[in-house]
Parts: structure tokens; C-alpha cells; sequence
């Protein structure tokens, strides 16, 4: 196969192309992806690009944060396409790797977290974030980037993240790209090519309920009067309900039941049709 960019799937080839960038005293931003890429990928690309002087990009669905009966098998593949989007957003190299040099024979290691990766996501998903952050730490070990920028859609994840390469002393600088929408405000995922015509029309609705709980938030109303609202309103739009809440900002802790007294973000997961979405926003305290 013929990509438009160059492009590598063994961790020697990357090294050697990356040992050069280095030699020539070069940046490097990382963008890491499980590929489908839309509008939303492409801005975390553009903001690489404006950090650093040269940026990976990485496609790998990660087998590790699927759990049996989800849609790994299903979810979409579509490398070439890819290809051509990173190459006309200025991307730099493509690190495709395969799942048997990901993870060979006799792999054992795991990385487990707590902290921001409790509750939530890990409520629904209790093996999400131990293969997001295992596939994460090899990721960042194996580009060792000066920058790798990550999309608040995720926002769970992102903390995630951040709290991983903390702990782990990592020297990536973890940048936080702002969720891409369409226009009519369903934030953009590679799982939005799952909803049929009518569970489209009913997705935007998610949207819209977080951020009428983040305005009641901001508005001084009880958090815990604007969540029972804001999960009648899930409840009543969408097939199942994952969560809608309200969590700080900075380490995702609950709060309390009354007016916010600090930055926070209103987050949900839910169900439309067969498709899981997940979105967020942020609330801040009333000036008042």
C-alpha cells in the first residue's frame, strides 16, 4: 500500500526517523489515534504542528481498552483515508504499528490507575483505562515526544493521562485539544458513523442537556437539583444512561450538593440506538 506520507509500523523504523529529527535539533508532537479521523483528530494535528517543529501521528486500535461483546471487530478501519488527512494537515509521519508488535507473545504487563480514572467511564468500562493508559505509556515511551496533545472530548481520559505521565515522570508535556462540534453541536467521534438518520437527529440532544447543567451550574442552582434534572432530560431523550454529572474539574471528585465553589465539568455517557456517546462541557462558579 502507497501512503501519501511516509509512514513506519516497526519501533526501530520510528526510533531511526525520530533519532534524526533529534540530531538536527528538531521538536517533536505526538498525536495519538485509533484512526477514523475527522475534523476533531485533524485540530489536535494543527495544534501539534503550531508546538512543535515536527509531529507523529499514530493509528492503532487498541485491543486492550475493548472488552468482549464491544465493537472492536466493528470499528471502522480506514487507513488510507487517514493517510490522506494527515498528509494535507501538514502531519509529518504515521506510526501504524500491529497489534502483535504492540503486545507479542508472552505480554504480561498492565498499568492500573485510581485517582481520576475511578468512577465514570470505569463504571460502565472497568477495563477501559488500565488498556488506554498500558497502550498510552507504550505510546509515549516508544515516540518520546516533546508534546502530545489530547482531545477533551475524552476528558476522563485526558486526566487519565496527565496523572499517568506525572507519576511516571514522563517529560511529554500533555496538551489538551478543545472538543470539534458540528455545527449543530454533536461533538465529532469516529463512533458518530454508527447512528442511523434518526438517532442522529436525537444525538444533538446530549449536547444541548449538558449544557443547559452547566448554565443552571453557572446560574448559582443546586448541583445536586441541576444533575436530577439534567438525567430526567438523558433519561427522557436517550435509550440508556451511562451517567450525567457534575465532577471538579482538575481531579474529577465528586461535589457536593450545593451551588459550585469551584471550576467543574458536567459529563455524560449515553445510549442512542446501539451507539455509545459521551460528551462534556465546562461550569465555573457564579460571580455572584
Amino acid at each position: 500500500m502507497t501512503l501519501p506520507l511516509p509512514a513506519v509500523s516497526a519501533v526501530s523504523d520510528l526510533r531511526a526517523v525520530l533519532a534524526r529529527w533529534r540530531a538536527d535539533g528538531l521538536t517533536i508532537g505526538f498525536v495519538p489515534t485509533m484512526g477514523a479521523l475527522h475534523a476533531g483528530h485533524i485540530a489536535l494535528v494543527s495544534q501539534a504542528l503550531s508546538r512543535c517543529d515536527r509531529v507523529v501521528a499514530s493509528i492503532f486500535v487498541n485491543p486492550a481498552q475493548f472488552a468482549p461483546g464491544e465493537d472492536f471487530d466493528a470499528y471502522p478501519r480506514t487507513l488510507e483515508a487517514d493517510a490522506d488527512r494527515l498528509a494535507a494537515a501538514g502531519c509529518h509521519l504515521l506510526f501504524a504499528p500491529r497489534a502483535r508488535d504492540m503486545y507479542p507473545e508472552g505480554f504480561v504487563t498492565s498499568i492500573t490507575l485510581k485517582g481520576p480514572a475511578e468512577g465514570l467511564e470505569s463504571a460502565a468500562r472497568p477495563h477501559f483505562f488500565s488498556g488506554v493508559a498500558t497502550v498510552v505509556a507504550k505510546l509515549l515511551n516508544q515516540v518520546r515526544p516533546d508534546v502530545a496533545v489530547f482531545g477533551e472530548k475524552d476528558y476522563q481520559q485526558l486526566l487519565v493521562i496527565r496523572r499517568l505521565a506525572a507519576d511516571l515522570d514522563l517529560e511529554t508535556v500533555i496538551e489538551a485539544g478543545e472538543t470539534v462540534r458540528e455545527p449543530d453541536g454533536l461533538a465529532l467521534s469516529s463512533r458518530n458513523a454508527y447512528l442511523s438518520p434518526a438517532d442522529r437527529q436525537r444525538a444533538v440532544r446530549l449536547n444541548v442537556i449538558l449544557a443547559d447543567f452547566a448554565a443552571q451550574l453557572e446560574a448559582g442552582a443546586g448541583i445536586a437539583q441541576a444533575e436530577t434534572a439534567a438525567l430526567d432530560a438523558a433519561r427522557a431523550a436517550f435509550d440508556s444512561v451511562d451517567y450525567v454529572t457534575a465532577r471538579c474539574a482538575q481531579t474529577l471528585a465528586p461535589l457536593g450538593p450545593g451551588p459550585l465553589d469551584r471550576p467543574a465539568r458536567v459529563l455524560a455517557a449515553v445510549r442512542v440506538g446501539h451507539t455509545r456517546l459521551i460528551d462534556n462541557c465546562a461550569a465555573h462558579p457564579s460571580a455572584d
